[in-house]
């Protein structure tokens, strides 16, 4: 197992990431419970992995404040420097490519209709040259079921199987840092860095704050379904108003 080397970000890839602590352009929280996070800077990653059959080295492993998965710093042959997602197996001083006919290793990227049945990846593109869009998330893969003409069925994380175009691109291997789900916050302290405020429950609000709110006492929800602050049925209510377009590409829904 790769450790992450002891270096700072690489400067040209980072900026500061501004944080809006649940709010939306005028200022309204639409998200709760956001807020207070320490000052992160944002690495700039290349999810498109478009620079075709330029050789890259692995120059370090960082850890990313954004997100659940490490980063590889990859330096290429004329020069530029990007950062990939990390995928487990992936070495110190490995080369590795993108291209349309490149070999099928770990950290390799290839259209889908040149990747063999069977094969784990990830950073998967959903349109041809928007990068990579799904399976970006720590430990996660999709794997290749099935081949037809122009369409690839893919396995998602969620067990949902889906086709996708031959044309996109998605890179070889599965993601690093596994464990990432099983590792506890630890500390209410911790979690406030993270940005994560308090949440209170709907029982022990006010009437006028929740519909769970008020009664003598420590009482219940009641006898009416759960609700939202805004009196919305919290548990099964279907809130999407069509279907997708993109549905009709999903074979199998997820479990």
């Amino acid at each position: 197992m790769n450790k992450l080397t002891a270096k700072r970000p690489e400067k040209s890839l980072t900026k500061i990431l501004k944080n809006n602590a649940g709010r939306n352009v005028t200022g309204k929280i639409t998200v709760r419970h956001h807020g207070g996070r320490q000052k992160r800077y944002y690495r700039q990653i290349d999810f498109r992995r478009d620079k075709y059959n330029v050789q890259g080295r692995v120059v370090a492993f960082e850890y990313d404040p954004n997100r659940n998965v490490d980063l590889a710093l990859i330096y290429y042959a004329d020069g530029e420097k990007k950062y990939i997602l990390k995928p487990i197996g992936l070495s110190m001083g490995e080369k590795i490519i993108s291209g349309e006919s490149v070999e099928v290793k770990t950290g390799n990227t290839l259209p889908l209709k040149n990747i063999p049945v069977g094969a784990a990846l990830h950073n998967i593109e959903l349109h041809p040259g928007r990068g990579g869009q799904i399976v970006r998330g720590a430990g996660t893969q999709a794997q290749i079921l099935a081949k037809e003409p122009g369409y690839i069925h893919l396995k998602l994380p969620s067990g949902e199987v889906r086709k996708v175009l031959d044309k996109c691109l998605a890179t070889i291997g599965q993601l690093g840092n596994v464990s990432w789900k099983d590792t506890p916050i630890g500390s209410a302290g911790r979690a406030r860095l993270m940005g994560r405020r308090p949440k209170v429950r709907g029982t022990a609000m006010h009437p006028a704050s929740h519909p769970h709110g008020g009664g003598e006492g420590r009482s219940g929800v009641g006898l009416k379904s759960s609700k939202t602050p805004w009196g919305k049925i919290a548990r099964g209510l279907r809130t999407r108003k069509k279907r997708k377009y993109s549905d009709k590409y999903i074979i199998k829904r997820k479990k």
